[in-house]
C-alpha cells in the first residue's frame, strides 16, 4: 500500500495511526529522509526523549513560528499538544492552563495553577508572568503527570518548559516580518556570537501590533473599537565558558498595551449553545472602558560548576510584574432599569478592573548532579521561593458621565516556600532503568484583604480580612523504564504530587454576611497518577512514537465558584476527582517529501463530591440537580474547560524548484465540548472546535531566505470559548480568520 492511499488522518486519528504502523513494511523499504533524535530536559538533564518515563511532546521551532504567524500569544499552543487546554478571560495578558483536565478558571491575580511554567529554568508562578511572548525559542516541552520531585512550584497536573536559544561562539541571527489582515506586524529577530574567547551574547526581540477590528456601534461611548493591541518583548543573553565553569546570564522584559478580554452580552440563544440569530462578531455595543496594559521585567543566572564526577548547578532568578486590566463586564450598554440598555436585557452595569501595582518574585535553586561512569547516577538540591503581591480592585460607575471610580479593595501576600529534594536512577542491567525520587516542601502564606471603598452590590468598607497558611508536603514518583531493543521502549510512572494551600479575597465580588468578609481558602491537594507508556523510534528512524495509558486521582482539589447568579467567587475542595485516558504522539515520513505529525488525548474527568453545591447563572438553563438553597450538586460533573478529545494534525510537503524548495504547510487542532464552569447547563458549554491554518513558502539560498503566504483560522470558524455569568449569557469568542505573508532571513 502507497503512503498516498492511507486513510485520512484528520477525521479518525487513532485508526489513521494504526493504518500508518501497518504501512510499516513500505515505509522501510524507501530509502529517505530520517528523524533527528529530540533531546530534553525533562528530568533536569538532557536526555533523548525516547529515554524518558515521562509523557512529553516537544515542538519545535518551525511549528512555533507556524502557529505564532499572525502575531497570536501563548495560547496558540492549546489543543496543539495532546491533554493541553489554554484559555484566558483576559486576553494576552493572563492565560490559564489544563493538562489532563486539571487547571484552574479562576480569574483573580493571585490565582494558582496546578500547571507549572518554567521560562529558562525559573518558574513564573504568576498568572500575569505566563503569558510572555513564544519568540528565539529553543524548544517547548508538555511534561504530562505530576512533576513534583525535580520542578517544586505547583505541578501536580504538568510542567510547560520553554528553553531560549542560548549564545554562542559562532556569529549569528535570523529576522522574521509579517504583515496581514487588521494592519498586522508580527516581528521577531535575534543577533549573537562572540564577545572573547569565553564570552559571547544573544539579543532576540519581539513586536506585534494589530488594530481594533472589532467596532462600538454605541455613540459616546468612551471605546470606538476593540481587539487591537500593541506589543513588544526583549532578551538579551551572556554567556561564560571557563574550562570548569559555565554562567548564563538573562535579562528580559515584556510591554503590553491593548484591548482586555472582550465581553458580549446575550449572544447565546437561551436553552442551547448556539450564537443568537444575526450575530456580528465585528460590532458591539459598549458604555464601559476597555484596556489591558502590563509590563514585567526579570533577570536570571544559571551557574555550572564541573568538578571531577559531580556537577554543581545554581539558579537565581527575579520577576516583576505591573498591570492594569479593566473592561466591561455585562458586555452592553445602559441597564433595564434606564429607557435604553441592551443588547437583550442588561439587568444592571457593571464595569471592573483588576491592578497589580506591586509584585516581586525570588527564586534560588542549588542542584548537585553526579557524572558517574557506574549504573547509578543522582541528583540532589534545595529550592527557595518568595514572593510579594499587591493586588488593586476598582469598580466603575458605567451610568454616570466618565464612568467614575464606585469602589475599591486591595489583597496583600506574602508567600514564602523552601524545599530540598533528591533523585537517583540505576541501570539494573543493560535493559532495565530504574528511576526515582523525594522531594520535601514547605510552604506558608500571609494575606490580609480590605475594602477601602464600598461598591454597589458588594461588600462594604471593611476589614483587614487576615488568613495565614503552614503547609507541607512529600511528594514522589517512581518509574521504570525496559527496552525491547535499541528501538523500542516500554516505561511504567507512578507519582505523587502537592498544590499549597490557595487564598481568593476578591472582596468586591463577595458575600457581605460571609465570615472574614467573604476570603476563602482551599487547603492543600494532592494527586496519584499512574502511566503506562511505550515511546519507539520506527522504520530506520523515519519514524517516532509515543503512547501512554494513564489513571490520577487527586485528594481535596482546589477548586473555584466563579460568579452565580450573586457574582461571587469561592474557593472550595472537592473530596476527590478522578481523571483517566490515553495520550499519542506520533511523528513519520510518509515519502521523501512529506513529514506528518499527529497528536491526540483521551480525558475523562469526574468530580466526586456528594455535598459540594455552587452557586448557579442569573440567566442560564441548569441542568444539574439543585439543593434546598438552589445550588447545583456538581457531584459527577466533568472537570471545566476539560474537553475530552484533543487531536491535533501537522502535514508539510517540500519539492524542490528552482534551486530552492516549494512547500505547504497545513496544521489542525480539534478539541471536543467543554464546560465553561463546575456546574452543567446547556448555554454555558462551549461545543467542540476544530481550527486550521495553512502556509505556503518557498525556501532558498540552502534554507537562509524564505517568503511565505500564510493563514490561520481559514475556515473561519466562530466559537464562544468562555462566559460570564452573573448577569446575562455573556460570552467571549476565539480569534477570527488572519491571513499575510512573511519574509525571514538567516544569518
Amino acid at each position: 500500500m502507497k503512503p498516498s492511499h492511507l486513510p485520512p488522518l484528520r477525521r479518525r486519528p487513532l485508526p489513521a495511526a494504526l493504518a500508518v504502523l501497518l504501512a510499516a513494511p513500505a515505509l522501510h523499504a524507501q530509502d529517505a529522509a530520517t528523524l533527528d533524535a529530540i533531546q530534553v530536559t525533562a528530568q533536569r538533564k538532557v536526555e533523548n526523549i525516547q529515554d524518558v518515563p515521562v509523557s512529553i511532546t516537544s515542538v519545535d521551532a518551525e511549528k512555533l513560528a507556524l502557529y505564532g504567524s499572525a502575531g497570536a500569544d501563548i495560547r496558540f499552543l492549546s489543543a496543539r499538544v495532546p491533554s493541553l487546554n489554554i484559555e484566558s478571560s483576559y486576553g494576552r495578558a493572563f492565560p490559564r492552563f489544563y493538562i489532563r483536565g486539571l487547571g484552574n478558571t479562576d480569574f483573580d491575580l493571585n490565582a494558582s495553577q496546578p500547571v507549572s511554567l518554567l521560562y529558562d529554568e525559573v518558574v513564573q508562578e504568576s498568572p500575569l508572568l505566563k503569558g510572555f511572548p513564544l519568540f528565539d525559542l529553543e524548544r517547548v516541552e508538555v511534561l504530562r503527570g505530576p512533576q513534583g520531585t525535580l520542578f517544586g512550584r505547583n505541578t501536580p497536573a504538568g510542567v510547560v518548559k520553554f528553553e531560549s536559544v542560548r549564545p554562542s561562539q559562532e556569529f549569528g541571527g535570523y529576522a522574521r516580518l509579517g504583515v496581514g489582515s487588521d494592519a498586522m506586524v508580527n516581528f521577531e529577530g535575534a543577533v549573537g556570537g562572540p564577545l572573547g574567547p569565553r564570552w559571547s551574547a544573544r539579543l532576540s526581540a519581539l513586536y506585534q501590533r494589530r488594530d481594533d477590528w472589532v467596532d462600538n456601534t454605541l455613540d459616546g461611548a468612551p471605546n470606538e473599537g476593540f481587539e487591537g493591541y500593541d506589543e513588544s518583548a526583549v532578551r538579551v543573553q551572556f554567556l561564560y565558558e571557563g574550562e570548569a565553569f559555565e554562567a548564563l546570564l538573562n535579562l528580559h522584559r515584556r510591554d503590553l498595551n491593548g484591548t482586555a478580554r472582550l465581553f458580549r452580552a446575550n449572544i447565546i440563544q437561551p436553552g442551547t449553545n448556539d450564537l443568537v440569530p444575526g450575530f456580528d462578531r465585528e460590532k458591539v455595543s459598549l458604555d464601559g472602558v476597555n484596556f489591558s496594559d502590563l509590563e514585567t521585567w526579570g533577570a536570571s543566572a544559571r551557574l555550572r560548576w564541573d568538578f571531577d564526577g559531580l556537577v554543581l548547578h545554581s539558579i537565581t532568578g527575579y520577576e516583576t510584574a505591573e498591570s492594569l486590566n479593566r473592561g466591561d463586564i455585562d458586555g452592553g450598554y445602559g441597564a433595564a432599569f434606564l429607557p435604553d440598555s441592551g443588547p437583550g436585557v442588561i439587568p444592571f452595569a457593571s464595569e471592573s478592573a483588576d491592578g497589580l501595582p506591586d509584585h516581586e518574585q525570588l527564586t534560588q535553586e542549588l542542584r548537585l548532579e553526579s557524572a558517574y561512569d557506574g549504573p547509578f547516577n543522582w541528583q540532589a538540591g534545595l529550592f527557595w521561593f518568595r514572593e510579594e503581591i499587591t493586588i488593586h480592585g476598582f469598580n466603575y460607575d458605567s451610568l454616570s458621565p466618565g464612568n467614575p471610580q464606585a469602589g475599591f479593595a486591595v489583597q496583600q501576600q506574602e508567600n514564602t516556600a523552601w524545599a530540598v529534594f533528591a533523585s537517583g536512577e540505576y541501570d539494573a542491567t543493560d535493559r532495565l532503568k530504574l528511576r526515582g525520587g523525594l522531594r520535601y516542601t514547605r510552604d506558608r502564606k500571609d494575606f490580609a484583604a480590605q475594602v477601602l471603598e464600598a461598591a454597589p452590590f458588594g461588600a462594604p468598607v471593611g476589614g483587614p480580612y487576615r488568613v495565614h497558611t503552614d503547609a507541607n508536603d512529600v511528594s514522589w514518583d517512581a518509574s521504570v523504564v525496559y527496552a525491547v531493543n535499541e528501538d523500542v521502549n516500554l516505561y511504567a510512572r507512578v507519582a505523587k504530587g502537592f498544590r499549597a494551600p490557595s487564598i481568593q479575597g476578591r472582596l468586591l465580588f463577595a458575600d457581605p454576611g460571609a465570615p472574614n468578609g467573604g476570603v476563602t481558602t482551599a487547603d492543600s491537594e494532592e494527586v496519584l497518577s499512574w502511566e503506562l507508556g511505550l515511546k519507539a523510534d520506527l522504520w530506520d528512524r523515519r519514524a517516532r512514537l509515543g503512547f501512554n495509558l494513564f489513571r490520577y486521582t487527586v485528594d481535596d482539589q482546589q477548586v473555584i465558584a466563579v460568579g452565580g447568579g450573586s457574582n461571587i467567587a469561592t474557593l472550595h475542595n472537592a473530596d476527590r476527582t478522578i481523571g483517566q485516558g490515553l495520550e499519542l504522539d506520533l511523528e513519520a515520513y510518509l515519502t521523501d517529501h512529506l513529514l506528518v505529525t499527529l497528536g491526540s488525548s483521551y480525558n475523562d474527568t469526574e468530580i466526586r463530591d456528594d455535598t459540594l453545591s455552587v452557586a448557579v447563572c442569573a440567566a442560564c438553563t441548569v441542568t444539574d440537580p439543585l439543593d434546598a438553597a438552589g445550588r447545583a450538586l456538581i457531584d459527577g460533573n466533568p472537570l471545566p474547560q476539560a474537553p475530552e478529545w484533543v487531536h491535533n494534525l501537522t502535514a508539510r510537503y517540500g519539492m524542490p524548484l528552482a534551486g530552492g524548495e516549494l512547500y505547504f504547510l497545513t496544521d489542525w487542532a480539534y478539541r471536543s465540548e467543554v464546560n465553561f464552569f463546575l456546574y452543567e447547563s446547556r448555554e454555558f458549554r462551549g461545543k467542540s472546535s476544530l481550527e486550521g491554518g495553512l502556509r505556503i513558502g518557498y525556501l532558498w539560498n540552502q534554507g537562509d531566505q524564505e517568503v511565505a503566504l500564510f493563514g490561520r483560522n481559514i475556515t473561519d470558524q466562530e466559537r464562544i470559548v468562555g462566559a460570564i455569568d452573573f448577569n446575562n449569557l455573556t460570552g467571549f469568542l476565539n480569534e477570527p480568520r488572519t491571513w499575510g505573508v512573511e519574509f525571514r532571513t538567516r544569518f
